[in-house]
């Protein structure tokens, strides 16, 4: 009789998929088995690429004469840890029995990539049968089931599987030519500057574009020169409440344009300040008449869902976790069943999701916390129509959906620890209020002028809670001239006396002034990146990009992907070129990183260029989507490869980096 064959990950997936087939299983070991099915797993990756010492064993020794290394072909070997597990999988691949193979591996790159070289491993004879690919969203056993029922021939994947291997060649070839390159050329000189016995320099081809982002912002703030400037504000009686307001040097103003503004609201020198504060203070009692008082509505939608780079930097921000353990989390969730599939750069739902997500909503309901909003949203028909929303585009999403609860899994809830507990909540909450009305706020806008110049002030009130009943109202909060820039809006509480006070303002009337001030403040210097807002700079390549809308239009164009960003910035920890502030999640760049950064600066600069190396991953996804070919790809590599090795070779940069070293050391001096 001819079984089925299905190949997870992990054992822990291989174990809901056994259990979605609901068939009478023994077990084996490394395998689970019926009449009619087999399920075994890998253990992450069984298969790895050779040292180059597998081609030839004199390229074990480190040498600038043989370098490039570019392999015509490349050459594989199984992972000693795990080849156990490897000639189990082996042994099932080639039964006789096994006519039909279901590839379950996770639904990504590097999924289809830890099958593929299994498969490449196992020999020819496997290619030869019917291969499947599962492609699902969620370890639900109804989305496990969907996803064998609906499951594609595995050649549809194949440039999927084409991007994979080229990402891993692309990373090894840079790897293993650029940190030999660079350590030949430059190891000892650095050893002798830091006083060290020996110094390998790790470079490679996302790690050390993300150490220059750090490195350059780490010197910006360092070479940042603070300026004073000098702002008027005055404070305004009205019917009992005060009113603080700020001047500007708008047209008609005997300031406007004067080059000795800060901007439009300041001065760069106090005395400019001080004598317009005396010239508006006479003669006594000083009143400000009133120019301009407009209200109007606002609407604040809810955010779009999470992706992992979202939710990263949200629970680097709130929690305090980095990414690589927001990773871990979510991860966990997913294979509890709580979530959906965690590795994902779309931040909407697919039309399909769309049509079902009452379910998704009602089996919310078995959570207290929520329990209520998810009533309300079912009760009021509030999701129906959200396939017609900015929540829902297909064109968005690539592999995966955005990552939302299942509505399911919720025996695991009790047993999940506190920090566990909090990621779910936020993209519980987050999902939930996607299905609620906006938010909305009265803005006041108010005009007033004394002898000539104009002061400004604006207010925003939240009127209805909408979705921030589910989501939390942010803390009021004040942002007041930051950076010189023109005093953006109070946000106030929900006040009747201030609204009464308000809106009994009208045009032409006489406010009494209670107070003129001078008000200094500074220039402030950019701020240093955290894990979370790194994360969202490599997924807009290099940009701290917070708007929803731009990040939309450059998506696709990022700096690794969701699935390796955490890891690329623990490895960049792990090797002492940056550091990690536990409690702030402060990143910053170590002296040994900052070498580094001046060694390939000197040497491949292009290495450091975002948007250059953003171009490299974009690249890699016109590969998966058919558009270029894998040959092509290769031999702009290569070229590439072959390009900058030619000019490190022919240049030394020793003298330099003595240079650079001498104006970095001391910042890292020990008090």
């Amino acid at each position: 009789m001819s079984k089925a064959l299905y190949i997870a990950e992990k054992p822990s997936v291989a174990q809901e998929f056994a259990k979605a087939l609901q068939l009478h299983m023994t077990r084996g070991d490394g395998y689970l088995e019926s009449e009619e099915a087999v399920v075994t797993w890998c253990v992450g990756h069984l298969v790895t690429m050779s040292y180059p010492e597998a081609y030839d064993p004199a390229l074990k020794r480190w040498s600038l004469e043989t370098l490039p290394f570019l392999p015509a072909e490349f050459k594989y070997e199984i992972i000693p840890s795990v080849a156990k597990q490897f000639k189990i999988v082996k042994s099932l691949l080639t039964r006789k029995d096994v006519e039909r193979i279901y590839v379950c591996t996770d639904s990504g790159r590097e999924g289809e990539y830890i099958y593929r070289l299994v498969e490449q491993m196992a020999g020819p004879e496997v290619s030869r049968k019917d291969r499947r690919r599962v492609w699902i969203d969620s370890q639900t056993e109804e989305e496990i089931l969907k996803g064998i029922r609906e499951a594609k021939a595995l050649s549809a994947y194949d440039n999927l599987a084409a991007s994979a291997y080229l990402r891993a060649k692309e990373d090894y070839l840079m790897g293993i030519n650029f940190s030999r390159l660079l350590t030949l050329k430059y190891g000892n000189t650095l050893s002798n500057l830091m006083k060290k016995d020996r110094t390998v320099l790790s470079v490679g081809r996302v790690m050390t574009c993300v150490l220059g982002m750090v490195v350059r912002r780490e010197r910006e703030i360092r070479n940042f020169v603070k300026t004073p400037f000098y702002r008027v504000l005055v404070s305004l009686e009205c019917a009992g409440t005060v009113l603080d307001a700020e001047w500007r040097a708008v047209s008609g103003s005997r300031h406007y344009q004067k080059p000795y503004l800060y901007k439009e609201n300041g001065f760069k020198e106090r005395s400019y300040a001080d004598a317009l504060v005396k010239e508006l203070s006479q003669p006594e009692p000083v009143t400000a008449c009133v120019r301009k008082l407009e209200k109007k509505a606002e609407k604040k939608n809810p955010p779009l869902l999470f992706n992992l780079a979202e939710l990263q930097n949200v629970c680097s921000r709130t929690l305090k976790l980095s990414p690589d353990e927001t990773l871990k989390i979510t991860q966990e969730l997913y294979e509890k069943k709580l979530v959906t599939y965690p590795r994902t750069d779309a931040r909407v739902l697919s039309t399909a999701i769309a049509k079902e997500i009452g379910k998704n909503i009602g089996g919310l309901k078995a959570i207290s916390a929520v329990r209520e909003y998810a009533d309300t949203i079912l009760a009021k028909g509030l999701h129906k129509n959200i396939a017609k929303t900015r929540y829902t585009n297909d064109k968005q999403i690539t592999d995966h959906y955005a990552i939302i609860p299942t509505g399911q899994g919720f025996s695991a809830l009790k047993n999940l620890s506190p920090m566990h507990t909090q990621v779910y909540s936020k993209i519980v909450r987050r999902f939930l209020s996607i299905f609620y009305p906006p938010a909305v706020y009265r803005k006041y806008t108010l005009e007033a002028e004394i002898q000539g110049e104009h002061f400004f002030a604006g207010f925003r009130i939240l009127e209805e809670e909408g979705y921030l009943t589910i989501a939390g109202v942010p803390q009021t909060s004040s942002k007041k001239g930051q950076e010189g820039e023109s005093e953006a809006e109070t946000d106030m509480k929900n006040d009747p006396a201030f609204l009464e006070a308000l809106s009994g303002i009208r045009k032409g009337a006489q406010l009494p002034v209670q107070q003129l001030q001078v008000k200094e403040g500074e220039t402030s210097p950019p701020k240093r990146y955290t894990s979370g807002s790194m994360i969202l700079a490599m997924e807009n390549a290099g940009q701290l990009i917070e708007d929803e809308e731009l990040r939309a239009q450059i998506k696709g164009s990022g700096i690794g992907t969701s699935a390796t960003r955490a890891e690329i910035l623990k490895k960049l920890v792990t090797i002492q070129y940056l550091s990690l502030a536990k409690k702030t999640q402060t990143i910053t760049p170590t002296l040994l990183g900052e070498m580094v950064f001046d060694t390939v600066n000197a040497s491949i600069r292009p290495l450091l260029n975002p948007e250059l190396t953003a171009s490299w991953e974009k690249g890699l996804t016109l590969v998966a989507e058919g558009s270029i070919t894998e040959e092509e790809y290769m031999q702009k590599l290569e070229g590439f490869i072959t390009r900058c090795t030619e000019a490190v070779l022919g240049v030394n940069n020793s003298y330099y980096l003595r240079g650079t070293y001498q104006q970095t050391a001391p910042f890292y001096k020990k008090p």
